[in-house]
């Protein structure tokens, strides 16, 4: 396998698995009715941010 069709899948897992623990922490917060402490939803917030902020820096990376 060349170097940039390896770079390729990593990229892929990367944002898949970005996108997986996006909605299961969506999930989670829909399960609870969007009720919970406040140091809940700060994660919540703080990890959707995250899982953004990295799927933008992934894509914007040059080959």
């Amino acid at each position: 396998m060349k170097y940039y069709h390896m770079i390729a899948v990593m990229r892929f897992a990367a944002i898949s698995g970005n996108i997986l623990f996006a909605l299961w922490v969506t999930y989670n917060a829909v399960n609870e009715r969007f009720h919970g402490t406040p140091m809940q939803i700060a994660s919540y917030i703080g990890l959707i941010g995250l899982f953004t902020i990295n799927t933008i820096l992934v894509l914007k990376r040059p080959d």
